[in-house]
C-alpha cells in the first residue's frame, strides 16, 4: 500500500509493507496550493516506480481547492467513523489507471464553541498514535502553519481547536515592519530570547501590544537581528499556550523536529509534560484506516 500525506505546502509519500512498516519514503515541496490543479500529474510522478495499487491519501488534497472535497466527519468520532467516510477518487492520468485512489475525510468540531473548527490530515496522524496512548483522556498538539489542539477520550477525537500561530509568525516575520529588524535567513532558536517572549506573553496589554514591543526592543538594542525571530516565536507560542484553558498536565506533540524543539521548550517552561512523536504517524494512520475499511 502507498500512503500519501498531501498538505498545503508539501507532499509526503510512503511505500508500506503489509504490517504498515515504512519501506520507502519520498518528500516534495509540492503542496496542494502549488499544483495548479495538476494533482494527477504530480502524484503519478511522485509514485513512479512504486507498483502498489492501493493509494490512501489524507490532508488538504481532500479539502476545498484540493483534488476532491471530501465531507468532514463530525466530532466525536474514531477510526471506524473516519474509515466509513473515505471516498474513492475517479479519473486521473493513464499512469494512475491501475491504482485505487482513496481520500480520507477531515473532521469538524461544531460543539466545543460557537464557531466551528476543522482539520484535515491531523486526524490521520492521531489515528496512527492511538495504539501508543492507551485508555483515558489525552491532549495532542500538532504545531504548524495552523496549529491544532485535539482532545481524545478513549479512542475518539472529541474536540479540535486551531490557532494560526505559524501563519502569524510568517506574516510578521517576513511582511511586516518587524521584518526590517530581523536577519533575512532563519537563525537557530535563541533560547534566552525565546524564553523572554514566552514570559512577555503573560504580561498585561494583549498580543497586539506585545507585538509592537518586538520593534521597540530591537530599536533599543535589547534584541539583535538574530534574536528577534526567536523572541517573536516565543511571544506567539506563549499566547497560544495561555489560550489553552485549563492547561493540560501532559501533551503529545506531533510535528517536525524544528517545531518540536520550540513547542517542547515552551510546554516545559509552562510546567507541562511532553511526549514527542514523529510527523510520519500519518503513514501509520493511513495503514490503520485501510485495515479498518477493508
Amino acid at each position: 500500500m502507498i500512503a500519501v500525506d498531501w498538505g498545503s505546502s508539501n507532499l509526503r509519500a510512503y511505500r508500506l509493507g503489509a504490517d504498515g512498516t515504512i519501506l520507502e519514503q519520498r518528500r516534495a515541496d509540492l503542496g496542494v496550493l502549488s499544483c495548479d490543479g495538476r494533482f494527477a500529474e504530480v502524484l503519478a510522478r511522485q509514485l513512479d516506480g512504486w507498483d502498489d495499487t492501493r493509494v490512501m491519501m489524507c490532508g488538504m488534497i481532500g479539502g476545498r481547492g484540493g483534488w476532491m472535497e471530501v465531507p468532514y466527519v463530525e466530532c466525536p468520532a474514531g477510526e471506524r467513523e473516519i474509515a466509513a467516510a473515505i471516498v474513492a477518487l475517479e479519473g486521473g492520468t493513464p499512469a494512475l489507471a491501475e491504482r485505487e485512489l482513496l481520500i480520507v475525510p477531515g473532521m469538524i468540531d461544531q460543539t466545543s464553541s460557537e464557531v466551528a473548527d476543522v482539520m484535515r490530515g491531523e486526524e490521520t496522524q492521531i489515528i496512527g498514535l492511538l495504539d501508543r496512548l492507551g485508555d483515558g483522556d489525552h491532549t495532542v498538539c500538532l504545531p504548524g502553519t495552523h496549529s491544532k489542539w485535539v482532545d481524545i477520550r478513549g479512542s475518539n477525537i472529541v474536540s479540535v481547536q486551531t490557532t494560526m500561530t505559524g501563519e502569524a509568525y510568517a506574516l510578521f516575520r517576513n511582511q511586516s515592519v518587524l521584518a526590517r529588524l530581523m536577519a533575512a535567513d532563519e537563525p537557530p532558536l535563541h533560547v534566552p530570547a525565546f524564553d523572554e517572549g514566552l514570559r512577555r506573553s503573560g504580561d498585561a496589554g494583549g498580543l497586539l501590544h506585545h507585538l509592537f514591543g518586538v520593534r521597540t526592543m530591537a530599536l533599543l538594542g535589547r534584541l539583535s537581528r538574530t534574536q528577534s525571530p526567536s523572541y517573536l516565536s516565543g511571544l506567539l507560542i506563549g499566547h497560544e499556550l495561555r489560550g489553552q484553558d485549563p492547561h493540560p498536565s501532559r501533551v503529545h506533540l506531533i510535528g517536525n523536529d524544528r517545531l518540536q524543539v520550540a513547542y517542547a521548550r515552551a510546554l516545559e517552561v509552562f510546567g507541562i509534560q511532553v511526549q514527542r512523536h514523529s510527523e510520519d504517524l500519518a503513514a501509520a494512520g493511513l495503514h490503520r484506516l485501510a485495515m479498518v475499511k477493508a
